[in-house]
């Protein structure tokens, strides 16, 4: 859930960004099940519904919630609604002769094997299977959770799609799967480090650049051993390919390490990128709260030309793929740009504003509201004007929203949905909302009569 603040010059006036692929939402009615297309079957446990992926159920509540507070004009998203999934995180159960890797299922923890999961990009399935047959043909074995043994816990994959000798329009397909391996062990010293580098070299050989198909851009390992249900360790080695991972998204060039958070659905992340562009004035200044590698901050600072942007965010971790990232923004980018190693929900409640510093709020977790509840007439020029609120969590949004409307210090303005997550009852929000009363809006003007017309 991410909080978005913006203050605006009084000139600053609102406008609406359509993408090709964004639909304003009718009053739901019945759709016939033949004009609907149709995916292939879902079995993956993660995903909630097969067929129409491109409306998910919820979405009939969103657009009535939103017509009711004020917003007629919904719009609804939607990108690619199978292989849409960048960046997986899969348990790895069962055994070196029958290998299961996919997800928990729900409410346990009895792993369901996932093969060729529809939802995925078909590198990651390949990716999948290479590793599978390592597993089986190295004998390695899979974590034993209840007796703590084993070697290969988890794999996470993420496909980058950023590669510029490739025409735009084949990137996609083409993408490169970087694998981490969860091992379960201390370090690269400990016992059993031998079946690790095997089965990273099985990886690389059957699938790197000099093999038959070039499926994987690197391999990596974190090492944990710990029995809670965290599934990264602290401790990450790059063990072959490439180091660097980067991706194209909100106009910039990313670097993504794999302890860095990354947006599953690339596609959709980008679509919703270039439309929060367009809420935020030139030149503003920006604290991005929960920042991560500062993807959302540093978009914004190239291209709305902010004067200043500050990432804050816990997980040190973050902080070397910031930096690579700065260093690949356009030189036209004369931002006063910095990362602060913070818990940003204190830091969000004790950030000095001064009254000139109009700008850009970044915060995930409604826990000081912001002055939100203040009276509009009691509102230094230092509050930022317009909010612009990102929620990965409907039920989470709608909660929040009725708060910050109750306090009448807020009006709802505008409302964006994403399908980030087809095959599930989730869409990712962007409101926007506007400091003061709700403004009426203007209705339509009769024409006058002339005088003197004719009578009859």
């Amino acid at each position: 859930m991410t909080l978005r603040l913006v203050s605006a010059p009084p000139s600053f006036s609102l406008f609406t960004c359509r993408a090709t692929v964004s639909t304003t939402l009718p009053p739901p009615t019945p759709t016939p099940a033949s004009s609907i297309p149709q995916s292939p079957p879902l079995t993956c446990s993660g995903c909630t519904h097969e067929f129409n992926l491109h409306r998910p159920v919820i979405l009939d509540d969103a657009t009535d919630f939103f017509r009711k507070h004020g917003v007629s004009d919904f719009t609804f998203d939607t990108c690619k609604l199978w292989g849409w999934r960048c960046r997986a995180k899969l348990a790895v159960r069962g055994s070196s002769m029958d290998p299961l890797i996919g997800l928990y299922e729900e409410g346990t923890h009895n792993v369901v094997d996932i093969p060729q999961c529809k939802a995925h990009h078909p590198n990651i399935n390949a990716a999948v299977e290479l590793l599978r047959r390592g597993i089986t043909e190295l004998g390695v074995e899979p974590y034993i959770e209840d007796e703590g043994t084993g070697d290969l816990r988890y794999v996470q994959m993420a496909v980058t799609t950023y590669n510029t000798s490739l025409p735009a329009a084949e990137r996609y397909k083409n993408g490169k799967v970087q694998v981490t391996l969860v091992w379960n062990s201390r370090n690269e010293n400990s016992p059993g480090s031998d079946k690790l580098n095997a089965l990273a070299n099985f990886l690389w050989k059957n699938g790197g650049p000099r093999s038959r198909l070039h499926l994987i851009h690197s391999v990596w390992a974190n090492f944990q051993t710990s029995t809670n249900n965290i599934i990264f360790g602290n401790r990450w080695r790059h063990l072959l390919g490439e180091r660097d991972f980067w991706e194209h998204v909100g106009g910039i060039d990313v670097s993504l390490a794999p302890s860095s958070f990354g947006q599953a659905n690339t596609r959709a992340f980008d679509a919703l990128l270039r439309k929060l562009q367009k809420y935020v004035p030139y030149e503003s200044a920006v604290a991005d709260f929960y920042a991560g590698a500062g993807v959302i901050g540093l978009s914004l600072a190239a291209t709305r030309k902010c004067r200043s942007v500050k990432c804050i965010e816990i997980n040190k971790e973050s902080k070397a793929s910031f930096e690579k990232t700065i260093e690949r923004l356009p030189a036209t980018v004369d931002s006063s740009i910095t990362w602060h190693h913070a818990d940003a929900s204190k830091v969000a409640q004790t950030q000095p504003r001064k009254r000139k510093d109009h700008g850009f709020y970044v915060q995930k977790k409604l826990q000081s509201r912001l002055e939100a509840n203040l009276p509009p007439t009691n509102i230094p020029q230092s509050v930022p004007q317009t909010l612009i609120y990102i929620s990965c969590g409907w039920e989470s949004f709608k909660e929040d929203c009725k708060s910050l409307l109750s306090s009448k210090a807020w009006y709802l303005e505008k409302a964006h949905g994403f399908n980030f997550f087809p095959g599930t009852q989730s869409i990712e929000v962007l409101a926007v909302f506007k400091r003061g009363p709700q403004k009426k809006k203007p209705g339509k003007k009769k024409k006058k009569h002339l005088q003197g017309a004719v009578r009859h």
